[in-house]
């Protein structure tokens, strides 16, 4: 579980395939270094991955065919920054919002605009997905824990404060690139739950007014 507050921009080293589709990918980092063990859970760019090895300034994390078809780390080159954080602890201040680092989706960059304060990013997404955006909800773009600016009819507009601006790979994205895009938990759960009532509701209407 995370909060969505980046800890620490990290730097792909290496990016090798691990057959069947899967990547190893190896990051220098310092910062989350500290108090982090083999088997631990790190969110790279909004994916909970496991870290299987370490050495000094460097953590090595395993991608399986799954998830590289699911999120853009398969875009992930030498040289690429990351957006970094550590499994939240129980008695950490929950800065963000509850992050699983389980990615809904890919989006796309779509506009960038930088006004006098802050910059506001359009990314867009399957309408599929648009039914769990909330105006100034919680979203999570490419682990960042974020706030729903304004809902569009197939994507959604987030404002970027200039300390998340320059401390997170936002400033390294352009018009075109995939974000991983994880849904507020939240949101989700409530749809799911209310929807197949609706459904039902509505079934049951159609039922009495077109007797067999």
């Amino acid at each position: 579980m995370f909060t969505g507050i980046v800890e620490e921009v990290g730097t792909v080293m290496r990016s090798g395939g691990k057959g069947k589709g899967g990547r190893l990918f190896q990051i220098a980092c310092k910062k989350v270094m500290d108090d982090i063990n083999l088997g631990d859970s790190l969110s790279v760019n909004g994916v909970c991955l496991t870290i299987v090895g370490r050495k000094v300034g460097r953590i090595s994390v395993e991608a399986v065919e799954e998830t590289i078809k699911k999120t853009s780390l398969g875009f992930l080159r030498t040289g690429d920054s990351v957006n970094l954080e550590r499994a939240v602890a129980l008695n950490d201040r929950l800065g963000g919002h509850i992050v699983q680092g389980h990615v809904d989706t890919v989006g796309r960059v779509r506009v960038i605009a930088k006004l006098p304060l802050s910059h506001v990013f359009t990314i867009g997404l399957s309408r599929a997905f648009m039914k769990y955006i909330i105006p100034v909800g919680s979203i999570a773009i490419d682990g960042v824990s974020l706030t729903v600016a304004e809902r569009l009819s197939d994507s959604v507009r987030v404002a970027i404060i200039p300390h998340t601006f320059e401390n997170t790979i936002f400033k390294h994205l352009r018009v075109g690139n995939g974000v991983n895009v994880e849904i507020d938990m939240i949101a989700k759960l409530v749809v799911g739950a209310v929807e197949p009532y609706i459904e039902s509701l509505v079934g049951a209407a159609h039922a009495t007014k077109n007797p067999v």
